[in-house]
C-alpha cells in the first residue's frame, strides 16, 4: 500500500484526488494540507510513503516545503503536481528535492502511474519535461555548476561513475545491473553510499548532477555513427 498525503490550497482539487483514489487498491490517502507548514506537520505525523502538491500554496510554498520534506528523518517523496508549465518551475522542483513533476490536466491513470514510480524511487516526468532536463543541463557545457559537479564526481569510484551515468540515462537499477555485470542489490547499495557522499536526495538531483558533469557526453558520443571519413 502506498500512502500519500495531498497537499493543495484548493479543498476542491484535493478532494477531487481523494475521489480518483479511493478506486485504488494500492493507494491510500492517509492525510490532506492546504499549505506547505501544514504539509511538512501532516507530513511527521502520517509518515506518507508520496506527498502530492502544488508549488502555488499560501505562506510556505511547494518549492520551500518540498527542501523542507526531503530533509525530514524519514523523508517521503515529493511529486509535484501543479497547472504550471514553465521550465523554471520545473527545474526549481527538481533542485529542491522532487522526484517528479506532472501538469494538473495529466490524465488520472497516469498520475496513479507516476506516484506508483515515485514510491519506487524513480523518476515521474513527462517526455517534454525530461527532454528540457536533459537540455538545460547536458547540452550546456557552459552552466555554472559544471565546474562544481565534475569536482562532485571526481571523488567517486569507477563503478560508482558508471553506475550514475546510468541512473542519468533512466536506467533501473536492474538494467544498470545487467549492464554491469552485479545485482540490482549491489547497485542499490552503491547508490546509497553515493546518496550519502554527494548529500543528494534522490536520482533526479543524481542525473542533474551527472549530466552537469559531463557524464553523460561520453554515452551521446558512443552513440553517434562514425563520420564517413572515420570509416575509411
Amino acid at each position: 500500500m502506498i500512502r500519500i498525503l495531498l497537499v493543495d490550497d484548493d479543498p476542491l482539487v484535493r478532494s477531487g484526488l481523494r475521489f480518483i483514489f479511493s478506486g485504488v487498491d494500492d493507494i491510500e490517502v492517509v492525510g490532506e494540507a492546504a499549505d506547505g507548514a501544514e504539509a511538512v506537520n501532516a507530513a511527521r505525523d502520517h509518515s506518507p510513503d508520496v506527498v502530492v502538491t502544488d508549488l502555488r500554496l499560501a505562506g510556505v510554498d511547494g518549492l520551500a516545503a518540498t527542501e523542507r520534506l526531503v530533509r525530514l528523518p524519514h523523508p517521503p517523496r515529493v511529486l509535484v503536481l501543479t497547472t504550471s508549465d514553465l521550465d523554471v518551475h520545473l527545474m526549481s522542483a527538481l533542485e529542491a528535492g522532487a522526484s517528479g513533476y506532472l501538469l494538473k490536466d495529466t490524465p488520472p491513470q497516469e498520475i496513479i502511474d507516476a506516484i506508483r514510480l515515485t514510491a519506487r524511487g524513480e523518476v515521474a516526468l513527462s517526455s517534454r519535461h525530461t527532454r528540457v532536463l536533459l537540455d538545460r543541463y547536458a547540452a550546456d557545457g557552459t552552466h555554472p555548476r559544471r565546474n562544481r559537479a565534475r569536482s562532485a564526481v571526481a571523488h567517486l569510484t569507477d563503478r560508482e561513475r558508471q553506475i550514475v551515468t546510468g541512473v542519468a540515462r533512466g536506467l533501473t537499477n536492474a538494467e544498470i545491473g545487467g549492464l554491469l555485470a552485479c545485482s540490482p542489490a549491489t547497485v542499490k547499495a552503491h547508490l546509497a553510499h553515493v546518496f550519502l557522499q554527494l548529500d543528494l536526495q534522490n536520482r533526479v538531483q543524481l542525473a542533474i548532477l551527472a549530466a552537469d558533469a559531463g557524464l553523460l557526453d561520453a554515452v551521446q558520443d558512443a552513440d553517434e555513427p562514425p563520420s564517413p571519413k572515420s570509416r575509411r
